[in-house]
């Protein structure tokens, strides 16, 4: 199934949290549906059938743990993912999710790298395609399950993150990917050493894909030209 094919419902009563997850998810490719509370979760469940559901288990009118007991019952969600938002430390929320059906829950705070790779991992069960674990421009294929790439007839094995930040930028050529946001979804958490991280893995892909291949936005980011 491909992402575009992939509804996911949000069911959060902070709106600022809501915003924050749905504009993530949707950049990603997914289609995100939102709820404010328990019961209004259910309502959007049964008209979208979503294939995950993040509900937080705090809200007005109807918690999250009520709402998934609820949408277990539902047989058109009898395959849909059900993971928890809950705070730090709450151990309680998290073991009357599992007893309440839900298949796993995700911490707040969450940093979005981190967030969608939480989703992809949950989402397995719904596996997209062999041909959107690649992507193909012109003579170059980027096999983004290998972990390998195809410029012409010659197979090329880069670093992890020389890898990942080209198959980044080649999954939407001509946007303009910002620094923040390159370092965010590559490096995430991780320690970076040096303000020109970046610069050094985009020259050394220059040197490898092609020098046209990047075009530098000056003050912004970079993109990938095909």
């Amino acid at each position: 199934m491909k992402k575009k094919d992939i509804t996911i419902l949000l069911v959060d009563d902070e709106p600022d949290i809501l915003e924050i997850i749905k504009y993530n998810l949707s950049s990603e490719g997914y289609n995100v549906v939102t709820a404010e509370n328990g019961a209004e979760g259910i309502a959007q469940a049964k008209k979208y059938r979503p294939q995950l559901i993040v509900p937080d288990v705090m809200m007005p009118k109807m918690d999250g743990i009520e709402a998934c007991e609820k949408m277990r019952k539902i047989p058109e969600l009898s395959e849909t993912v059900i993971t928890f938002l809950t705070a730090r430390g709450e151990d309680y929320s998290q073991m009357a999710g599992f007893e309440a059906g839900a298949d796993d829950y995700i911490t707040k705070p969450i940093k979005p790298k981190i967030l969608l790779s939480k989703v992809k991992a949950l989402l397995r069960r719904f596996k997209e395609t062999d041909e959107d674990d690649k992507i193909k421009l012109g003579n170059l294929v980027i096999n983004r399950e290998e972990y390998k790439i195809m410029l012409g007839k010659e197979e090329m094995i880069l670093p992890r993150k020389e890898f990942e930040l080209l198959a980044l930028l080649a999954s939407k050529p001509g946007k303009v990917f910002k620094r923040e946001d390159i370092l965010d979804t590559i490096w995430g958490n991780e320690v970076i050493v040096g303000g020109r991280t970046i610069d050094v893995h985009i020259r050394k892909l220059r040197e490898k894909i092609g020098d046209d291949k990047f075009k530098t936005v000056k003050g912004v980011g970079y993109k990938f030209v095909v």
